[in-house]
């Protein structure tokens, strides 16, 4: 209201006032006391109305100035928020809107004051969708009655989408009739956009844990397992129950072992961000089987902090083994070469010398017991010679159907008086029905004689052969109770020139270890010092 108009209210009616009261005076009171009293009280009645007048109007113009002031502090406050504020009446008509959500309709030159959204949805041709379909999710509320909450996409023109948190509150009157409805939506399009990307990390973190091809461990900074993927439990045969809970190097580790996965877990909880590669780590399965796992451990970060200790544990029994026998095989590779220049060189002069020998002990008696002993040292040489040819030179097979029973007992026969002499026993116990093998016997018959001088040798009171076949396969093992073999030895069983005896050449075992794998069979050796040696030798049956 201006001042102008306030002054014309004012001066009109001071002035109607005076008007009405100076005429009741005039043309009704007679008693000129009462109209003197009157004309005095008329100043202060006048003042006091008007004073009155005054009080309402300044106390009307306060509260409009305070309301105005308050209406002002509530638009700054809704068009400062980040959020999407709207307020409508009981019909759906906007009554106000910040800035932010003008801005995400595109109608910030739009006169959107009692409007619906289906009127105003004429003004944003893009957006016409989302505010109709905005009038329709404003009627659920209505129906509900009461605070909802959901996620709502609204279309970018740029082709992207921003998603927001929106939540309707329905106002109603006394008598259920609708009032307004405050519309509050809160952009959460970055905050989705992370959710997704972490679960995208995650997924791919669980598929990576999961189908990792190594056995994966997850421990805490104490070296506690918390979990292992499924490839743990199909190498090693524990389950996760099985060992969640339980420190890593309390698992079937030998002592060196553990203090080199202790050392490992503390090397990389005090570097934080240091990878350990670990060695080879000898470990037994649930079934009691020895594997060897190459550890490597892998520090955890949530951000920047250590949270726990990933374990990588590469069965590479396998991989070792195949990298033995590759060795073996260049090792006897160059020991062939050099043993086939060696024989061949060796065999003639050889051959002279035995003639010769044999030639001067028919005709020199006296000297004949140094000519015995030359003559045994000669073929002694020649046999040895013999045997670098079978390393340089594969022999060829000449296979026919053998009965293995019958070859060893040959062999026991042809070693029983040496094992007389030494007061050993040898048996020979069959466990089924021994079928017929197509192998070259002489080679074979050799095979056993190498065992079994080896086990005499050994100083065994009693050596128990066992014959039996086994699915496609016959499977021969021989028994001692000698004196055993050491384990730092057992890895060196087979390779060329490797003994322990005085006189010994280290060629038997690895000859035979070669005819054997000439037979498409293995040989097993498992032995203890002080409790004997079990030899077992697995030949295939041929069809």
């Amino acid at each position: 209201m201006s001042k102008r108009i306030i002054l014309v209210i004012y001066i009109l009616s001071g002035m109607t006032t005076l008007i009405i009261f100076n005429y009741y005076l005039t043309t009704t009171l007679q008693d000129k006391e009462v109209f003197l009293l009157l004309q005095r009280v008329e100043g202060f009645v006048f003042v006091l109305l008007i004073g009155l007048i005054l009080f309402l109007y300044l106390s009307k113009r306060e509260e409009l100035k305070q309301l105005k002031e308050e209406e002002q502090l509530r638009s700054t406050l809704i068009n400062s928020m980040v959020d999407f504020v709207n307020f409508k009446d009981g019909e759906g008509r906007w009554l106000e809107s910040n800035t932010v959500g003008l801005q995400l309709f595109q109608l910030e030159n739009v006169d959107y004051k009692g409007k619906k959204d289906s009127e105003l949805a004429e003004y944003s041709q893009f957006y016409k969708e989302s505010l109709i379909y905005c009038e329709d999710s404003d009627q659920e509320t209505w129906e509900m009655g009461e605070i909802t909450r959901c996620e709502e996409n609204i279309p970018l023109p740029d082709g992207n989408f921003k998603t927001f948190d929106t939540i309707k509150v329905p106002i109603f009157h006394e008598d259920g009739s609708r009032k307004g409805l405050v519309v509050i939506g809160r952009d959460i399009s970055e905050r989705i956009a992370a959710e997704n990307q972490l679960l995208a990390s995650e997924q791919r973190y669980k598929s990576l844990f999961k189908h990792n091809p190594y056995p994966v461990l997850m421990l805490d900074l104490k070296g506690t397992i918390t979990t292992v993927n499924p490839r743990f439990e199909a190498v090693t045969g524990f389950h996760n129950e099985e060992v969640q809970g339980d420190l890593f190097v309390d698992l079937n580790f030998s002592s060196e072992a553990k203090e080199l996965i202790r050392s490992s877990c503390e090397y990389v909880v005090e570097k934080q961000k240091g990878i350990k590669k670990g060695q080879d780590i000898e470990f037994v399965t649930k079934n009691g089987n020895y594997i060897l796992l190459s550890c490597t451990f892998v520090p955890m970060l949530v951000g920047n902090e250590l949270a726990g200790i990933i374990t990588y544990a590469k069965d590479v029994t396998q991989i070792r083994e195949t990298e033995r026998r590759l060795r073996r095989s260049e090792k006897l590779s160059i020991v062939g070469e050099l043993a086939a220049s060696v024989a061949h060189e060796v065999r003639n002069p050889l051959t002279s010398l035995k003639g010769f020998v044999q030639l001067l002990s028919s005709s020199d008696h006296p000297h004949e017991q140094y000519y015995t002993i030359m003559l045994s040292e000669l073929d002694r040489i020649n046999l040895i010679v013999s045997e670098l040819l079978v390393l340089a030179k594969p022999q060829e097979l000449t296979l026919s159907e053998n009965q293995i029973v019958e070859l060893m007992g040959e062999v026991r026969d042809l070693l029983k008086l040496e094992a007389n002499s030494s007061s050993t026993q040898i048996s020979i116990q069959l466990k089924n029905e021994i079928p017929l093998i197509l192998c070259e016997a002489n080679q074979l018959k050799q095979v056993f004689i190498n065992m079994l001088k080896n086990a005499l040798e050994a100083s065994a009171s009693h050596i128990a052969i066992e014959i039996e076949q086994i699915n496609d396969s016959i499977t021969i093992t021989i028994k001692d109770n000698g004196c055993g073999i050491e384990t730092n030895r057992m890895k060196h069983l087979g390779e060329p020139f490797y003994s322990s005896k005085e006189k010994g050449t280290g060629l038997g075992l690895t000859v035979s270890c070669r005819i054997i794998e000439a037979h498409q069979g293995k040989v097993h050796f498992n032995s203890k010092s002080g409790h004997g040696t079990e030899v077992k030798i697995e030949l295939p049956i041929y069809k």
